[in-house]
């Protein structure tokens, strides 16, 4: 089998605005890849660039994207680490935009092997069930949120932190005040507090029975985390901490986290999630698989290695839901409330209906 020819679009999802520690959103960044081979099998990949986070935006990634392409023409998709080795030689970095071409390659492989992705993957089916991300806001609009979620069913909810620390102690109260203490509470400071705040803010924070916290500092005190680790009541996970498993291996050693949180758009893919994962299962270490604010295409490829995946028990697969103005996703992932799920049709099982596709800028290569 060899690659053809490659379609790159500008996949823009409008999207209410979303706050985090170091930035807002006001849109969906997103890239799609459709890589089509001589054997009338295609795969799609799709990346969301979070430029605040990764260091990729929208532009960056369409214009990698062209040049990785110009490297794939010709060569044979179903040898997906000598594919991903080429790009990497090519450029350090870029893990966003190589995720798409990972995700697109993993789409083909399975395909041709006939499986959806989770089989070819060696992954059974199991019960999963999402998250969803309050963004940071007023702590009394994010209790009225919380307030929101429960009503639908909800059981767990992820708060988003990093900027005053008193304020965000605040925003935790009122939220497990209004949601009650059967609730699962999340906290992701996105690397918005030092560490001085973080040890205050998780001392603070002891009480509110929280399961686990995101990435309290910026990554430039990694050395730092085991001593707040040491001193921390509540449970930490890195996030923009790890990126690849060279990250979460020194992590690990080095006593920093209880947990990992596997993102494509960092690991650059499945392959080098597969790797992260393996790492971590040595340890013991579990993972959460989590994104940025990709459409039901992304997500659902991130749904097929979590079931494929043992070591992964948590689970953030709310990104579509998080203000998506449009679904232009056919097939893939499914919600019944927050319950996950994932059909059995070959490869990822998602596509982009063509309609939307057709208002698409797009390239070929």
């Amino acid at each position: 089998m060899k690659i053809t020819y490659i379609e790159i679009y500008r996949f823009s999802i409008p999207t209410e605005p979303f706050a985090i520690a170091t930035g807002t959103m006001y849109f969906a960044q997103n890239v799609l890849i459709k890589i089509y081979t001589n054997n009338n099998i295609y795969g799609i990949g799709e990346c969301s660039a979070f430029p605040m986070i990764v260091g990729e935006s929208q532009e960056t990634c369409l214009a990698m994207a062209k040049e990785f392409a110009s490297i794939l023409i010709g060569k044979d998709p179903l040898d997906i680490p000598e594919r991903m080795s080429e790009l990497l030689g090519y450029a350090a970095h870029n893990s966003t935009i190589k995720s798409a071409f990972d995700m697109a390659l993993f789409d083909i492989a399975a395909k041709e092997a006939r499986q959806p992705l989770y089989k070819y993957l060696g992954g059974e089916k199991r019960v999963v069930e999402t998250d969803m991300t309050i963004g940071i806001d007023t702590p009394e609009n994010m209790a009225t949120t919380a307030i929101g979620f429960k009503a639908k069913g909800c059981r767990i909810i992820k708060i988003k932190l990093g900027k005053d620390v008193h304020s965000d102690i605040e925003r935790v109260s009122l939220i497990r005040q209004a949601v009650g203490s059967e609730m699962i509470l999340r906290l992701d400071a996105n690397q918005g507090w030092s560490f001085d705040d973080a040890l205050y803010a998780l001392g603070a924070l002891e009480n509110f029975d929280i399961q686990f916290c995101e990435q309290p500092m910026r990554t430039w005190f990694d050395d730092k985390l085991p001593e707040l680790r040491a001193n921390s009541p509540i449970k930490i996970m890195a996030d923009e901490s790890c990126y690849n498993h060279h990250d979460a291996r020194k992590l690990i050693n080095s006593g920093s986290v209880d947990y990992l949180n596997i993102k494509f758009s960092k690991s650059g893919g499945i392959l080098e999630a597969q790797k992260i994962h393996e790492i971590a299962l040595q340890t013991g270490t579990k993972c959460m698989i989590g994104g940025m604010l990709e459409s039901r295409i992304a997500i659902s490829a991130n749904m097929h290695f979590a079931l494929a995946s043992p070591n992964v028990i948590f689970f953030d697969l709310d990104s579509c839901l998080l203000g998506h103005l449009i679904d232009p996703v056919t097939g893939g992932i499914t919600y019944n409330g927050y319950i996950v799920d994932i059909p059995d049709t070959p490869g990822i099982g998602a596509d982009i209906d063509p309609k939307f596709l057709k208002t698409c800028e797009k390239w070929i290569v």
